[in-house]
Formats: C-alpha cells, sequence, structure tokens
C-alpha cells in the first residue's frame, strides 16, 4: 500500500490528476530515477531493483557518489544511461566537520571527482545537500556561491554541468532577504544550474511550476514527487515520512509542472521518493505510470 493511502482515494487522486490530460504535451525526453530512492534494498538487492526499475520503463539514472561501483556496471547491464550524480558537498564548500558521519576516501578531491565524472559518461554533477550546521549567515552562502562558481569551472572544462539540488530551507527567511535569493543572483548561469525539486519547492511554499518559469535557463534537472495535503509552508527537513507521496498521491498539480519543465528545456527529469510505506520499486512504478497517463 503506497503511503497509507487506500486504493479508493489513490484511483481518486489519480483520476483528479490524469483528467484532460491530452491538453498536456509531452515532454519527449527520458524519464529517469534518483537511486536514493531504492537506497534501503541496493545493498542486498541492487541487481533485482534495477532490473525491475529497467523494466518498469525508466531510462535513466542519476546516482550518488558512494554507490557508482555497484550501480554502474548493472546500469549498463539493465540498459539504464547513468546522466547525472551526487557529489560529496565538502568537495565544494570544504566543511569536512559537517560531514565526518560521512568521510571520504582520503586524498578525495573536486578535480578527482570531475575526472570520476567524465570517466563515467555523466553529464551533470550535483551537490545536493547542505547540513544544518553549515548553513549560517548569508555572507556563508555568499562564499558558497563562489566556490560553486569556482567547481563549476573545472565541471565545464571536463564537458560537464554542475548544477545545485535545493531542499526547503533556501527558502526560508533569512536576514532579511533568503538563501535562494543569494544563489540565484550570485551563481554564474553558465558555470552552475539548478536542480530543482517538486516536492521542496512546494513545502516551502513556492508553486513548483511558477518557479520552473522564473528560473528558465537555470534549471537543467527536476526530481518529480508529490506531497500530501495540509501542509503549511515549512522551510525544514523535519517533516513525518507520510508528508512525501508519489506522483498522482498528493496535491501538486503535475500537468502544470511538467508543462513549465517542457516549456523552459529542463533536460533531465528523475522520480525520487525520499520515503515510501512499503516497497520502493513498486513506488516508482506508481510514479511512473502517472507520468505516463500525463503524456510523459
Amino acid at each position: 500500500m503506497l503511503n497509507a493511502l487506500t486504493r479508493r482515494d489513490a484511483g481518486k487522486s489519480l483520476l483528479a490528476l490524469t483528467a484532460g490530460a491530452s491538453l498536456s504535451a509531452a515532454t519527449k525526453r527520458p524519464l529517469g530515477f534518483q537511486v536514493y530512492t531504492i537506497r534501503k534494498i541496493l545493498p542486498q538487492h541492487a541487481a533485482e531493483a534495477l532490473e525491475r526499475v529497467a523494466k518498469i520503463g525508466y531510462k535513466t539514472v542519476e546516482t550518488g557518489r558512494a554507490d557508482n561501483a555497484l550501480v554502474l556496471p548493472l546500469c549498463k547491464k539493465f540498459g539504464l544511461q547513468p546522466v547525472s550524480c551526487h557529489f560529496d558537498t565538502p568537495l565544494v564548500t570544504g566543511n569536512y566537520d559537517a560531514w565526518k558521519d560521512n568521510p571520504l576516501p582520503p586524498g578525495y578531491t573536486w578535480q578527482k571527482a570531475v575526472d570520476e565524472a567524465a570517466a563515467a559518461g555523466f553529464k551533470f554533477m550535483c551537490i545536493a545537500y547542505l547540513q544544518p550546521a553549515e548553513r549560517g549567515s548569508l555572507d556563508t552562502f555568499r562564499r558558497y556561491a563562489d566556490k560553486f562558481n569556482k567547481a563549476g569551472e573545472a565541471a565545464k572544462k571536463a564537458g560537464l554541468q554542475l548544477c545545485y539540488h535545493h531542499h526547503a530551507f533556501e527558502f526560508g527567511p533569512k536576514e532579511g532577504s533568503r538563501p535562494i535569493d543569494v544563489f540565484v543572483e550570485r551563481f554564474d548561469p553558465n558555470l552552475v544550474k539548478f536542480e530543482t525539486d517538486v516536492f521542496w519547492s512546494s513545502v516551502a511554499g513556492q508553486d513548483p511550476a511558477e518557479l520552473i518559469r522564473k528560473w528558465k535557463g537555470r534549471v537543467a534537472l527536476i526530481h518529480l514527487k508529490d506531497k500530501a495535503p495540509g501542509l503549511k509552508p515549512h522551510y525544514g527537513e523535519d517533516l513525518n515520512d507520510n508528508a512525501f507521496r508519489e506522483v498522482g498521491l498528493g496535491i501538486v498539480d503535475f500537468r502544470k509542472v511538467l508543462d513549465a519543465a517542457r516549456d523552459v528545456g529542463i533536460e533531465s527529469y528523475f522520480v525520487e521518493q525520499d520515503e515510501m510505506a512499503g516497497d520502493p520499486v513498486d513506488s516508482l512504478a506508481y510514479s511512473f505510470h502517472t507520468l505516463e497517463k500525463l503524456g510523459f
């Protein structure tokens, strides 16, 4: 059962979402998934999970650096194309103390990460998260933005595009502004683009489709997942697991999101489910079939 909704509730939600779906033009791009979704079954059931995901119809993959040794050979085996990879934040920010629970291999640098990404055939490198302890003042975010630009230069030289994946905290008020405004202002649009997350932008009180249009030319990647009803704007990650919903089981208007994404030319789409009640591959299947009904 997906996120404790009854089959009847799920059917009503899906019918409401897909009504008039023909009005939404297809994106004409392959649909991918973020490996983080299957993290809990990956170590013991990697081959089985990736084969099942490929059979659903997913074509592309966004991985995490630590999983690449396991995942990439299996992607090749099952016809999944890795196009993006999340890399470790301190490689760019230098805040290793904030990530001491996730140590890097000795001597591992951003340039080594760039070289690995290029050799593996990735197109995008992504930094996905800033720990609460390292968020600091707006000046801190300005310094981060400058470091992202520098990292983006190294990625660009190797034929790669650096992206930043936001959550909700970047939209929270701080010193009369917001960290996200600092990033929008200070990121070089040619060196650092956004991976916008439909769920987290909605949690922060934003309209995901309007945000995508506002950032036209600045968004290269998108995470697709739905949000439960009744959530007030929130800028932290301390949400109940039931806040996360498969596409079609929440309140996000995905017709509107896909139209905006198509219109601004977003390159790659990934379904991601941070938390789910049951089998993560079943979760991915539900979102895939909903998006398929919407003309993806």
